[in-house]
């Protein structure tokens, strides 16, 4: 950890607003992504990480200076983005059935089409997914869990995260494909 982001995070404990704000610009582009890949829209983005960034700032002191501060802070918004999503999910009376049966994962990964599709395009694709296949999604794709971490996060059967993984996929592929076909035509 370079010296400088070291003497902002101690500004940052001390709740030194000029400090807030610096790692506030520093961390904000990576840290609202994050953000826009686990909310359906802008405005429960904005949201998130407006929460998120009150919750880093609360907790900066329990950063120990030992590993990347950046996944540090990474984790917090996930955590946050999920704890939000499983709030919607309570609201509406979504349950995940831990009986789905397992599907066939071995589909692609997102990696293939980063490359025939503008990233804009792809977030908008992967925001415009169920909440339930947005959040598999991206802690399996983007946050490089496992299933079984995913299950245990999630508080569902490892099986129901790969099913509802792979009809995350399926229904991505189908989306930017339809994408491409417009394109072409």
């Amino acid at each position: 950890m370079d010296n400088k982001l070291r003497i902002l995070i101690q500004k940052c404990i001390e709740k030194d607003r000029e400090g807030q704000h610096e790692l506030y610009m520093l961390l904000s582009p990576v840290l609202y992504g994050i953000c826009l890949k686990y909310m359906k829209n802008k405005t429960e983005a904005d949201d998130v990480f407006q929460d998120a960034f009150i919750t880093l700032f609360q907790k900066i002191h329990q950063y120990k200076f030992k590993g990347s501060f950046e996944g540090w802070a990474k984790r917090i918004f996930v955590n946050e983005a999920l704890e939000v999503l499983r709030k919607k999910q309570r609201q509406l009376h979504i349950a995940v059935n831990n009986e789905v049966q397992i599907e066939d994962t071995n589909v692609s990964n997102v990696e293939n089409y980063s490359n025939s599709i503008p990233q804009n395009e792809l977030l908008d694709h992967i925001q415009q997914l169920p909440d339930n296949y947005r959040m598999i999604f991206n802690l399996f794709v983007f946050e490089d869990y496992s299933h079984k971490k995913i299950a245990e996060k999630l508080n569902i059967a490892e099986g129901t995260s790969k099913s509802l993984l792979s009809r995350a996929k399926r229904l991505l592929r189908s989306k930017i494909n339809d994408e491409t076909s417009k394109k072409v035509s």
